[in-house]
């Protein structure tokens, strides 16, 4: 997909299990930044999602020359009823703390907008919470911060 002399960014493969649960469990340390306990099942179900078919979430990671993952995305089709078109949602992007600062977040935002790309998607969209200023700074770089307002309603405990 994407590369540079010292990351490639590619599709999650059914191998990464392992590596993405470990990932994905430094993941939580993040996810306890927005006040959410991850679990082992939790991770398993997210798995799942991925490597079904069709899959309900598609990942990318980013690995160094040494396989070692580093970051991840992940992201999901949605339909645009107004526009009659395609665009993606990105759920998660993630770099272990380590590997910040060396462009692996923006490899990962880039290669799904080429995928969005060569599929003729609109739009990528995400969200971030207004103190994630390292987030922040790093995806005004690469987006445009928009004017909508996000609302959810709760339906069951997470």
């Amino acid at each position: 997909m994407h590369e540079t002399p010292f990351i490639q960014i590619r599709p999650l493969e059914p191998q990464d299990y392992e590596r993405w649960c470990q990932l994905y469990a430094a993941y939580a340390a993040y996810a306890a930044f927005y006040a959410v306990a991850q679990t082992q099942a939790m991770r398993d179900q997210v798995w799942q999602w991925i490597q079904q078919s069709p899959p309900a979430i598609s990942a990318l990671v980013a690995v160094n020359t040494n396989n070692h993952l580093l970051g991840f995305l992940h992201y999901r089709i949605f339909v645009r009823p107004l526009a009659a078109a395609l665009g993606a949602y990105v759920d998660d992007v993630f770099v272990l703390p380590e590997a910040r600062g060396q462009g692996v977040a923006q490899q990962l935002i880039s290669t799904v907008a080429q995928i969005g790309q060569e599929n003729h998607w609109t739009v990528i969209r995400w969200m971030t919470a207004k103190d994630n200023l390292p987030a922040r700074a790093c995806y005004d770089k690469l987006a445009e911060h928009t004017h909508w307002q996000t609302y959810e309603i709760k339906l069951l405990k997470a």
